[in-house]
């Protein structure tokens, strides 16, 4: 509420949703995309396979890409600050491919599905290739907030509580 002489004004900042690029299309996704949508992200869909991003699966994601390799997955997305990656593929040389792309695409947030095993590994290949550790300290893995999570359904609330979390966070409200 402003106010300027006798006259009050009511201001609602607008801004774009943020925009959350779920890649991968399987057991988690499933979860998390709803959630996402749910909570009032925009929700992208990438995966190699056309059974897994596909409407039927995903009837609230805002767009669904299938793509010939993940090496490649996010070539052409609009990727920035308002954007959020989840990685949530199906292993540790598709989510190091993503990962890779991410961290030269810079989003907002990067999320990677992971023990600290499969961390060290990925980490240890990408500073290999020249990656410093201010880039992968960028990268929270395991992605989601530490509830104790064993399902999916679990690990896709515990995703998502993560990234409404990063979204308070950024605009002030936390």
């Amino acid at each position: 509420l402003v106010e300027r002489g006798a006259f009050r004004y009511f201001l609602e900042p607008l801004a774009p949703p943020i925009t959350v690029v779920v890649c991968g299309g399987g057991h988690i996704a499933v979860h998390l995309v709803p959630l996402c949508h749910l909570l009032g992200f925009r929700t992208v869909v990438v995966d190699d396979r056309a059974d897994f991003a596909s409407r039927e699966r995903f009837p609230l994601a805002t767009d669904l890409i299938v793509v010939p390799s993940l090496e490649h997955g996010l070539e052409g997305l609009p990727i920035g600050d308002s954007s959020y990656v989840v990685i949530v593929t199906r292993g540790h040389g598709r989510d190091q491919a993503i990962l890779r792309q991410s961290l030269q695409c810079r989003p907002g947030y990067i999320g990677m599905i992971g023990s600290r095993r499969k961390r060290a590994l990925v980490f240890e290949q990408l500073a290999s290739e020249g990656f410093t550790s201010d880039d992968l300290a960028r990268v929270i893995c395991p992605v989601g907030l530490p509830i104790g999570a064993e399902t999916p359904e679990e690990i896709a609330v515990s995703i998502a509580a993560e990234l409404v979390a990063t979204r308070a966070a950024r605009s002030g409200r936390s």
